[in-house]
């Protein structure tokens, strides 16, 4: 392994693996499709490569947030990999609310693959 580009992430805390887990996301991945509000409490965004699976798994997290208002998601198109989210809020930006709603699902999916694997390893023993 070459120490100056590559790192043991298992021993690495849990805030800086999110941290490098972003630094692997290419920039444009995620954009704000126009027509945002002025005040920034309701977006569009248009999310690369990605169906379904992380739409309807993003929105339902988004909207556990209390400030947001609306949260939907839709495939501009089946020929096209992408997905487009919308989030419409009160006392947050649409920006933050989807920066808390990916945390979440991240956080949560974590939780998922932790038991996962302890419950694979009793069924092993």
């Amino acid at each position: 392994m070459d120490s100056d580009h590559e790192m043991d992430v298992d021993a690495v805390d849990e805030t800086k693996r999110s941290y490098i887990a972003l630094l692997s996301v290419p920039t444009d991945k995620i954009t704000v499709v126009p027509g945002a509000s002025t005040d920034l409490t309701s977006m569009t965004f248009s999310i690369k490569d990605e169906d379904h699976t992380l739409g309807n798994s993003l929105r339902w997290m988004i909207m556990q947030n209390p400030r947001v208002d609306f949260c939907g998601y839709s495939i501009p198109h089946p020929s096209e990999a992408k997905l487009h989210i919308r989030i419409q809020t009160h006392s947050t930006s649409a920006v933050r609310a989807m920066q808390e709603g990916i945390d979440d699902l991240n956080s949560v999916c974590g939780l998922v693959k932790a038991k996962f694997s302890k419950r694979v390893a009793e069924m092993k023993n």
